[in-house]
């Protein structure tokens, strides 16, 4: 559980501030659970240029409660939580200070979002809370306040949950639970995660990842590792220790994220994504008169597929389907075999006759053209637009001159329609033959997804 707070104060010497408003999200690494937001009278001045850059002034205060009226909530919202800010360093020691003062020693974790952007958001010029979240489409209002800083701060903190593929900010969490003693049951870690789409992750009381999974229903399947009876099964129930999942709404996210998180952290009981090797693939090529040949072939390295299967069979009833669906024909891809030289679904006048010479080669080949531009992204930069983790949330997964470069999660439009803002808060993930299969089968597979050509 993370506290993430903002806290304005009165300027002045060091270790002599006063804290004039703070703000404070309880938040679960999913959504904000709690929340405490006040001003707060200093008993001190405010130094002007505080009042400049804040708004709030000596007057404002006089009738706000003083930090002992205030300190019993803040202890209880805080309770059992690591505490985040922007510059965390600044805030726990102003808060720690206050508390000192009521002769209470307030001692807690902390994480700093500008040292966590430093490393996992490297490529940004600047990591100051106001330019941050600008560049990565992140709305704010009520800018150099508590409450419009810590709550920039939260989004700012769940992106970066996102971006640590390597879960070292959750491994932190999972190591100051330990040290307090917590050990649920099993019991408890299946109530701790939801019927929702996504990937869950089992780590054991020192915080190694030993399991990590997908599923459309987390907890249908965390349940199932807990009361199978696999040799693997029982490891792990006798492991676990805790259970996180990130919900993706995004069924496609889920494949792409599996696949990435697999290799990178190598949980020890789980075995490494075998992605089918697809060895038939669907190339083209052009016959004598200029007609674009759909043909199947024991894949090749070296080449451009269009698409690529597990076998000849599925190949072969992916080819029938693909000609029904575009009116190619049948005998210009070598599925007709017979000595006519028009194909049989000429005469039931579902192809257009290019078997005969009816059907010039230019209107043909555009029809193929459409097929491929729909089933292959080779040099085509592209969005797949999908759901997200709540109503009025999408997903995006970025496709750049063919290659795949990561997903997002995004709220505003323009947040996926600015290439640039995109970039900034895309999750990268490698780009390999196995990324290219998950994407290929889900394009091919899910006709109603939303494709944004660029």
């Amino acid at each position: 559980m993370y506290a993430i707070l903002d806290i304005e104060t009165t300027g002045g010497q060091f270790n002599e501030e006063g804290i004039t408003e703070i703000a404070i999200y309880k938040y679960d690494g999913h959504e904000v659970t709690d929340q405490f937001i006040s001003l707060v009278n200093p008993e001190k001045p405010i130094q002007p240029f505080v009042v400049k850059l804040t708004g709030i002034n000596n007057a404002m205060l006089r009738s706000a409660p003083k930090f002992h009226e205030v300190a019993k909530r803040i202890i209880e919202i805080t309770d059992g939580c690591i505490i985040v800010a922007h510059n965390a360093q600044f805030d726990y020691r102003v808060l720690k200070t206050e508390f000192k003062n009521l002769g209470y020693d307030f001692e807690k974790q902390t994480l700093c979002t500008v040292e966590l952007s430093q490393k996992l958001l490297p490529e940004q010029k600047s990591h100051s809370l106001g330019k941050l979240v600008r560049a990565l489409g992140i709305p704010m209002s009520d800018r150099h306040r508590a409450t419009g800083d810590a709550l920039a701060t939260v989004q700012l903190f769940k992106l970066l949950l996102e971006k640590d593929v390597e879960k070292e900010i959750v491994k932190g969490l999972i190591k100051s639970e330990t040290k307090k003693g917590i050990s649920p049951k099993l019991l408890d870690l299946l109530e701790s995660v939801p019927s929702v789409t996504g990937i869950y992750y089992i780590y054991k009381e020192n915080g190694d990842l030993i399991y990590l999974g997908r599923s459309r229903n987390i907890k249908k399947r965390v349940n199932q590792h807990f009361t199978g009876t696999s040799r693997k099964s029982k490891r792990i129930q006798r492991e676990a220790f805790t259970v996180t999942y990130e919900e993706t709404g995004s069924e496609l996210i889920a494949l792409l994220k599996e696949c990435h998180e697999l290799k990178v952290n190598k949980p020890v009981y789980n075995r490494m994504l075998k992605i089918d090797n697809a060895p038939w693939s669907m190339y083209t090529e052009k016959d004598p008169h200029g007609y674009i040949i759909l043909k199947l072939q024991k894949t090749d390295g070296r080449k451009k597929e269009i698409i690529s299967f597990p076998g000849i069979v599925e190949a072969r009833s992916a080819l029938y389907k693909i000609v029904d669906k575009y009116r190619l024909c049948q005998k210009i891809n070598g599925m007709d075999e017979s000595d006519k030289q028009a194909c049989f679904p000429l005469e039931l006048e579902s192809c257009n006759g290019a078997c005969i010479g009816k059907e010039l080669p230019e209107e043909y080949n555009l029809r193929v053209k459409e097929f491929i531009d729909a089933n292959s992204f080779y040099n085509q930069s592209m969005v797949l637009i999908d759901r997200g983790r709540a109503i009025d949330e999408r997903s995006a997964v970025l496709i750049e001159n063919g290659v795949y470069k990561g997903y997002a999660f995004f709220n505003l439009n323009y947040q996926v329609n600015n290439l640039e803002i995109l970039k900034n808060i895309i999750v990268p993930m490698d780009n390999n033959k196995d990324t290219k299969k998950i994407i290929q089968d889900f394009i091919r597979k899910k006709k109603a997804l939303k494709i944004v050509r660029l």
